[in-house]
């Protein structure tokens, strides 16, 4: 027996996350020049970054060879500021994808279980597994969450709940007034993970405010991420907020150092850069009726989406999705999120969307 058998089984059966693919791996898998590659796949801002997101970043590096704030005060007190919550009520994580992992890590464990929807993000499922606790999924109710059952689905082993609004991959959205409701009834030993990965996008008809919940609801946690709107995804850059009692068990079992310095500078430059959100939102606005418009012309069904990204049903999603990378497009195939039949595509530049626009009746055959 070797020394990799020995380790949990719950650990060897893990079936690590694949992102979306790189240009970089294209280009060499293919042949192509990188500058020709066009991605969607990874739910990306193609704008890139603000100016005083940039000049935070810049100034940032002179100071590149000392670690980082452990504790994060000058992105913190931005949060403090933005939000109207106390210090102690804020944890910083290495994107989201930390959060949700240090919510695993402080709640679950062996004999204990979480819950969370089919066809929602697959880090839930990651998360749960690595800590050897019960991953309890339930089934998707129009390619979203289905409130209900989540709380009949509620044991006395359960100590989470993942609840992604709106859901990735499927940009389905839950308005407010339910998810609120839905608080009310989980029982208070079990912590609710409300991950708003995409919150900036919703439209104004959709905004509500979770973070007015959190002093009715100790047992609610938010996630949230700069890689997505604020464009800062290669930084790595997120935060939970909630109760100060939560927020201590997530610091405890957090890394010193998980968030870099210049993405502590950057963050706290891109969370006041209104205009640059503003002009984020309306090019994604802009961009899904264009993609949207586009699958009505080809007769493709589509699931309506609140995020930064559209899925839409081509028949066999691997076979399109081979397709279109041999014609330097990248997006995301979802069959391992149990949805074959689907792409996901992330909303780019025009000419981005255009050029995928372009190549899908190619892929279709």
């Amino acid at each position: 027996m070797s020394l990799c058998d020995l380790a949990p089984a719950y650990i060897r059966a893990i079936s690590p996350y694949q992102p979306g693919k790189p240009i970089s791996e294209l280009a060499r898998e293919m042949g192509l020049e990188e500058a020709s590659i066009v991605k969607l796949a990874s739910n990306e801002n193609p704008l890139g970054i603000g100016e005083q997101t940039r000049a935070a970043i810049e100034s940032a590096l002179a100071d590149i060879a000392r670690y980082p704030d452990g504790n994060g005060f000058e992105l913190k007190d931005a949060l403090r500021r933005r939000y109207g919550v106390a210090m102690d009520q804020i944890v910083l994580g290495n994107g989201s994808n930390d959060i949700l992992e240090l919510a695993a890590r402080a709640f679950l464990g062996p004999d204990r279980e979480a819950i969370y929807a089919r066809h929602a993000f697959a880090v839930y499922p990651l998360a749960t597994q690595a800590t050897g606790a019960r991953g309890v999924e339930v089934p998707a109710q129009d390619f979203g969450h289905d409130l209900d059952a989540m709380l009949a689905a509620i044991t006395p082993l359960t100590r989470v709940i993942f609840i992604a609004n709106p859901n990735n991959p499927t940009g389905t959205f839950l308005p407010g007034d339910r998810i609120e409701a839905f608080l009310g009834k989980v029982p208070d030993d079990v912590l609710v993970v409300l991950d708003e990965a995409y919150t900036e996008y919703l439209g104004p008809e959709q905004r509500y405010d979770a973070i007015a919940w959190l002093s009715r609801f100790p047992n609610l946690l938010i996630s949230r991420t700069f890689s997505k709107a604020y464009g800062l995804a290669g930084l790595r850059v997120g935060y939970g907020l909630g109760s100060a009692a939560v927020i201590d068990l997530l610091n405890r079992v957090r890394q010193p150092f998980n968030v870099t310095s210049v993405g502590l500078a950057a963050a706290a430059a891109a969370l006041f850069d209104d205009d640059f959100l503003a002009r984020s939102y309306a090019l994604n606005r802009a961009g899904m009726a264009q993609l949207t418009a586009g699958f009505t012309a080809l007769g493709l069904e589509w699931i309506p989406s609140a995020g930064n990204f559209v899925t839409v049903k081509v028949g066999n999603g691997a076979k399109v999705n081979q397709g279109l990378l041999r014609q330097g497009v990248i997006v995301r195939p979802i069959g391992g999120y149990g949805m074959p039949e689907w792409l996901r595509v992330s909303i780019g530049l025009e000419s981005e969307n255009t050029r995928f626009l372009e190549a899908l009746p190619v892929a279709l055959g």
